[in-house]
């Protein structure tokens, strides 16, 4: 019998983003392995031309949620989505939903976040501080609740190399940022940012550094606890291998080298790719909402959910398993052919590296106008390269997280538990794992059909034959305009067929002595 999961049934749950990634994983979970639980609240932003109850359809009608309507066929009466927009305040919520959540909410998961790395400061304030300052504020008005658990990022203190399960200060208190917020103009606000944001590379590790700082002087009395996950991938094992619905982080990168549009990366191949997929998170969630309210530790704990401390897998050898899958497993109406390439980071490579992406987008965007219809790969290639851009400063680093408190909760757990709640990263197998993210990329997320994988492994031959002849002739346009500028490059020239011309003459020569 699982502790854990016995102890959500009969329990009312609110869940902050929820009709996100993680969000539904979490819920997934739940339902599959309590069923009996009472209700989860999910806070819903109201969206023009769709009802509450049409958004929950929405998510219950997934692939996700297959295996929850077998042992709960029941759960659509056990989600009760309520309007509210993290944006305003009190999260615009009636006074009856208000009240109804203040009575009965046993549990607080709050998932909500912008994870946007390049969000304005002022709404990544308010929806990653602000918004966890007025949450602990209703939670501190809930008589029945028994624990609140804040999702932050493993990459909160990214400025630091070593990382411990504590909460590291910011220079400003987040009270005075959240004032300034609210009369300083964008303007002033964009001069500041750099500053107030320091040696971090972005408001979104800055403004969840916030949040933590928030959840620690505001918890009060509250059973509390933080988890941080590190970069959040396709689930690995629950309810099924591969599922991901959202093309953030790597899921972003395998879909552009899988349909051609990512060729090479900025990248350090040595370090750490600190994945985890989001089953892992999830159970680590549950286990630590369970001993959060049963234990009532002293203090706030944190839990550090990553792979690199204990089953490291680096970029380079993550980047060689993906495209190893890509030959089994190609993504149709690829563009051309990804190849594995890491590249320095000077300027020259920079540019050209920027170059050698938009060259092909710009040619199939003239061809596209030739036909009759709109260009759009430039467009893409743009969004792309500014994702990259975003992306570089954590494929070219590498963290060292503790994890003493996981390892701690681990050991707490019973063998039922440790099987039913599984977060031992240890047991991850990253060719098996890369493999079925791939596959799930293409399954559940570009909803391509698996039928079509020989045409598209024969579709991706005839590409990297057209990428090949396009590489040939612009180098042999670059050195014919080299040539007809430089005399050393004339010389160098002149010196190989030379050589050439004498290696045949010499051969030749060879060839009629021996007969």
């Amino acid at each position: 019998m699982s502790m854990i999961a016995d102890f959500y049934g009969g329990k009312s749950i609110l869940i902050t983003g929820a009709t996100g990634f993680l969000g539904k994983v979490l819920m997934e979970k739940l339902f599959r392995t309590s069923p009996d639980l009472r209700v989860i609240y999910i806070l819903v932003r109201p969206k023009a031309g769709q009802t509450l109850q049409q958004r929950v359809f929405q998510i219950l009608n997934s692939k996700l949620f297959e295996k929850v309507k077998e042992v709960c066929p029941n759960v659509h009466e056990k989600i009760r989505a309520i309007s509210a927009d993290l944006n305003q305040n009190d999260f615009a919520i009636s006074k009856e939903d208000m009240q109804e959540l203040l009575s009965y909410t046993n549990i607080i998961f709050h998932c909500a976040a912008t994870v946007r790395f390049d969000d304005h400061l002022r709404h990544a304030v308010q929806l990653n501080v602000t918004a966890t300052q007025q949450l602990l504020l209703m939670a501190s008005q809930m008589p029945n609740l028994e624990a609140f658990i804040h999702i932050s990022t493993a990459f909160s203190n990214c400025n630091l190399k070593h990382i411990d399960e504590v909460i590291y200060p910011c220079p400003v208190e987040p009270k005075k940022i959240i004032d300034s917020m609210e009369w300083l103009d964008d303007a002033i606000i964009d001069e500041i940012t750099p500053k107030l944001i320091g040696d971090r590379p972005n408001t979104y590790t800055y403004t969840k550094a916030l949040g933590e700082m928030v959840v620690q002087q505001e918890s009060g009395k509250l059973n509390i606890a933080i988890i941080r996950p590190s970069i959040v991938g396709a689930t690995w094992q629950e309810p099924f291998p591969g599922w991901v619905d959202n093309i953030n982080g790597p899921t972003g990168l395998i879909v552009a080298a899988g349909k051609g549009f990512l060729r090479s990366i900025r990248a350090t191949p040595m370090a750490v790719a600190d994945l985890i997929p989001a089953d892992i998170v999830v159970n680590l969630t549950l286990a630590v909402g369970w001993y959060t309210a049963v234990h009532r530790p002293k203090s706030t704990l944190i839990y550090h959910c990553t792979s690199g401390n204990l089953n490291p897998c680096n970029w380079g050898k993550m980047g060689i398993q993906v495209l190893a899958t890509f030959e089994k497993i190609p993504l149709e109406r690829a563009f051309r052919r990804p190849k594995a390439e890491f590249t320095t980071n000077n300027v020259t490579t920079q540019y050209w590296n920027a170059v050698s992406h938009r060259a092909p987008a710009i040619i199939y965007d003239f061809y596209l106008r030739l036909t009759g219809r709109k260009p759009r790969m430039t467009k893409l290639m743009n969004r792309l390269l500014r994702t990259l851009s975003m992306l570089e400063y954590f494929i070219n680093r590498s963290w060292e997280w503790s994890t003493y408190n996981t390892e701690m909760l681990m050991s707490k757990l019973s063998p039922e538990d440790q099987r039913v709640f599984n977060f031992d990263v240890r047991q991850l197998n990253w060719l098996e794992y890369i493999e079925n993210y791939v596959l799930g990329v293409k399954k559940y997320l570009l909803k391509e059909d698996m039928a079509g994988i020989p045409e598209a492994k024969q579709h991706l031959r005839r590409l990297r034959n057209i990428h090949y002849l396009f590489n040939t002739a612009l180098f042999l346009i670059a050195w014919r305009l080299l040539i007809a500028r430089s005399q050393v490059a004339r010389n160098v020239w002149f010196f190989i067929v030379s050589f050439c011309y004498k290696f045949l003459s010499y051969f030749r020569a060879s060839s009629t002595l021996k007969v």
